[in-house]
């Protein structure tokens, strides 16, 4: 009897929760609505609540709370506000929650229950930014011009098209130089002392910048020029002006000048196929899959072109074929790709460096999909390896690419993570930190990065290198949100003061990486103080960091600094080629492209 009245007395509280939360969502008072039902624990009496007046803060209170407060974001809250935004045919807001919970079933229902054409048009363009392979049936679409219309925009099929439109229209379209970049004649006499060696180094660096600057307009002053209009007499000087992998470098960027334009860049880059030096070919195999990058063809242009060259024998023409499928196919998680890159991991003859870029590859593709046969593959690769490999820098990207296939997934690498516990002693505590940074990234969890930094406040044993991806896994963790972003600076600028020097050189890169495309003032002073370091790889760091948080912004501050530091390093030829890449890459694109993961306000992770 005890019992039962106490259940009564329960149900008496909640008639007066349901009445007092009715009373507050009726007087605009909904955030205090939903933490009263939050500590009751019926959340869902929430959707019964709300009405056309009071939705949207309701559903923006409830994110917020989740992203920031609720430890697992596939959480009641977050579902609740997919279903808040159904009931409301609010279907661009519900797509991106749905993009947000990674789950496609739920854009199929969002596109079934929309009528509006504009609207499936306005969904194409969201999912073809979000980069995420997803196929229309008719149900979905309607009639098959309709289908066609709405898979080509959700292919990214027009996206050249679109950049090509806002270059026109603000005016950016003429290309540029390099020298239009480096500004060398402000150089105050220095200038004519650096510019007088045409080394390879200077022209490879000319290469990166002109792509960077150039990337996507089709037309630059060194790898297209019409024949009468080149000094040298035909577009393809400019190749073999480089030498060795420069030449490969130089091919392959015009993949990044062409870059989306796919029918009119695979005819460019198919003369470079003929030629006889490998390196040319190599590069060449590597413009292909930065040309397509992002861009799902009919035809799969990419795979028909690179397949057969992953069988040759030369290891830089694999490569190039391997990383050109990694990079046209990133997130596609394509059997045929898994198929063909798993023949070559498990083939115990092959070098080293064709090992370590097919398991990068194999990340890419298969990228935050938690695919067991990829990763057993990997980890079979990891395994077979001698001491003295594993001792090798190169070695240390097998790890990334395991570590890619759970990029985000939180719980779900823990399996793999214990795997990687049994490795051999000289890869071993490095693998299980990468997996542990890539599988937190964007996650924002403060224990986490608590976790890491409490591995960067160890001291060394001599040979172990895991240091490094924990300094990174920081700035992969924090970048999720404001307030932990400069939290996580602070704690980075102690470790440049307090750190040992294998740490030091990882801070610069996780600055770089926690403000990408993002260039804040005190970051941005940080690396330029550190950039006149006396340890050189620190400095190059810098150097490179500061491009890469004015990534695509045109920064002026940072335009600035860098000119000056090619003033300064004049004679250093290692820094000043950092200088020029980090130059490029705040003009990328002409100030019209981002490397930030972020879309939509910040919400969107983009693996």
């Amino acid at each position: 009897m005890k019992r039962q009245s106490e259940d009564l007395s329960v149900d008496d509280l909640m008639e007066l929760v349901e009445q007092i939360v009715a009373f507050l969502m009726e007087h605009n008072a909904e955030f205090e609505a939903v933490d009263l039902l939050m500590q009751v624990e019926d959340l869902y009496l929430v959707l019964e609540l709300v009405d056309s007046t009071n939705y949207k803060r309701t559903c923006l209170y409830l994110i917020s709370a989740a992203r920031r407060y609720i430890p697992d974001p596939d959480d009641l809250p977050v579902l609740l506000v997919f279903a808040i935004y159904l009931k409301f045919e609010e279907y661009p807001s519900a797509l991106q929650i749905a993009l947000f919970l990674d789950n496609l079933q739920y854009v199929h229902q969002i596109f079934t229950a929309c009528d509006d054409l504009l609207l499936k048009k306005q969904f194409c363009y969201i999912l073809g930014q979000h980069r995420i392979t997803f196929v229309l049936d008719e149900e979905m679409s309607g009639d098959d011009e309709c289908r066609e219309i709405l898979q080509g925009i959700t292919n990214n099929g027009k996206l050249s098209e679109g950049y090509l439109m806002l270059a026109r229209d603000i005016e950016v379209m003429e290309p540029k130089s390099p020298e239009d970049i480096y500004k060398a004649h402000l150089l105050h006499g220095r200038a004519s002392a650096g510019a007088s060696v045409n080394s390879a180094s200077q022209n490879l660096a000319a290469t990166f910048v002109n792509a960077f600057v150039n990337a996507g307009f089709g037309q630059d002053k060194l790898m297209t020029v019409p024949s009468e209009a080149s000094s040298g007499g035909s577009s393809g000087n400019w190749v073999f002006k480089n030498k060795a992998h420069g030449k490969a470098s130089a091919a392959a960027s015009l993949g990044m000048i062409l870059l989306w334009d796919v029918d009119s860049g695979l005819a460019q880059i198919d003369k470079y196929f003929h030629s006889d030096d490998k390196n040319v070919i190599a590069g060449a195999l590597l413009g292909v899959g930065i040309l397509t990058c992002g861009v799902e063809h009919e035809c799969d242009p990419a795979l028909r072109i690179l397949a057969d060259y992953v069988d040759k024998e030369d290891s830089s023409i694999k490569i190039g074929a391997i990383m050109g499928l990694g990079l046209a196919y990133a997130g596609a998680q394509c059997p045929q790709i898994r198929s063909k890159l798993s023949c070559v991991l498990e083939d115990k003859k092959m070098p080293l460096d064709v090992i370590v870029f097919t398991a990068i590859s194999l990340g890419l593709v298969y990228v935050g999909s938690c695919d067991e046969d990829v990763s057993q593959t990997i980890i079979s690769a990891l395994k077979h390896r001698s001491v003295s490999e594993l001792g090798q820098p190169l070695t240390r990207l097998l790890p990334l690419g395991l570590g890619l296939l759970y990029l985000g997934k939180q719980e779900g690498v823990e399996a793999t993570a214990e795997i990687s516990k049994t490795l051999n002693t000289k890869i071993r505590k490095h693998c299980y930190m990468t997996l542990f940074s890539c599988a937190y990234a964007g996650t924002g969890d403060v224990l986490k990065v608590q976790y890491l930094l409490g591995q960067c406040a160890q001291h060394l044993k001599r040979g172990e290198t895991h240091q490094g991806p924990a300094v990174l896994g920081i700035a992969m963790v924090a970048m999720a949100e404001e307030l932990g972003l400069e939290m996580a600076i602070r704690s980075l600028e102690h470790l440049l003061r307090y750190g040992e020097q294998n740490i030091r050189k990882a801070v610069p890169l996780a600055l770089g990486l926690l403000c990408i495309s993002n260039p804040k003032v005190n970051v941005m002073d940080t690396l330029s103080r550190i950039s006149h370091d006396t340890d050189i790889e620190v400095a190059m760091a810098a150097v490179i960091s500061l491009g890469l948080i004015g990534s695509g912004t045109n920064n002026a501050r940072i335009a600035g600094m860098l000119h000056n530091l090619s003033s300064y390093y004049y004679k250093e030829p290692r820094l000043l080629f950092c200088v020029r890449i980090a130059q490029g890459l705040v003009h990328l694109g002409k100030g019209l492209l981002t490397l930030a993961p972020y879309h939509f306000e910040h919400f969107l992770l983009s693996s």
